[in-house]
């Protein structure tokens, strides 16, 4: 029953690297209907220029599809993720949701951490896009305030999704 012209497809990122077709990963953003925040796979190939970080994402994470495009496609590709935010907050009639990556620090408010995001501070930068602090037990599991009712995160690809209070996790 998805209307493309009233409903809306929220991403948590990691467009890329999981599954065959990473190289159209493109078509999806430029549907009007889909939005998605950063993952760490997209800043993997934002960050591909640099010979070590392509070498750690085509060995360990991914990326083989990324060696198959010429400098021009991968261009592109770096630009459209690189405009990718590292949060997105919904208006629903329930309140505020927010989307991130990995997850929120604890301890911080939601206004807080988007703040800190917008500032391009680099610990809230690597927490929202790869920390598992939260969903491993090495962080406290309490709520995420301030501007937010809940938060859904992915990058930890689990069976079923989990919730810490008001964190969910999809992937």
């Amino acid at each position: 029953g998805f209307d493309v012209e009233i409903d809306r497809l929220f991403s948590v990122g990691d467009l890329v690297d999981r599954g065959p077709h990473s190289e159209r990963a493109l078509e999806w953003l430029d549907k009007p209907w889909f939005v998605s925040c950063r993952g760490n796979h997209e800043q993997f190939a934002i960050d591909s220029s640099d010979p070590e970080q392509l070498e750690i994402w085509v060995q360990h994470n991914g990326g083989a599809w990324w060696t198959e495009l010429d400098e021009a496609e991968q261009g592109t590709f770096r630009k459209r993720f690189a405009e990718l935010p590292l949060a997105i907050e919904v208006d629903t009639e329930s309140g505020i949701v927010g989307i991130v990556h990995a997850d929120v620090p604890p301890l911080i408010s939601w206004d807080r951490f988007v703040d800190l995001l917008e500032g391009r501070n680099q610990d809230a930068m690597f927490y929202a896009m790869w920390s598992r602090n939260r969903i491993s037990g090495n962080a406290a599991a309490l709520p995420v305030t301030g501007r937010v009712e809940r938060v859904y995160c992915g990058h930890t690809p689990i069976r079923e999704t989990l919730a810490f209070d008001n964190v969910n996790f999809i992937d």
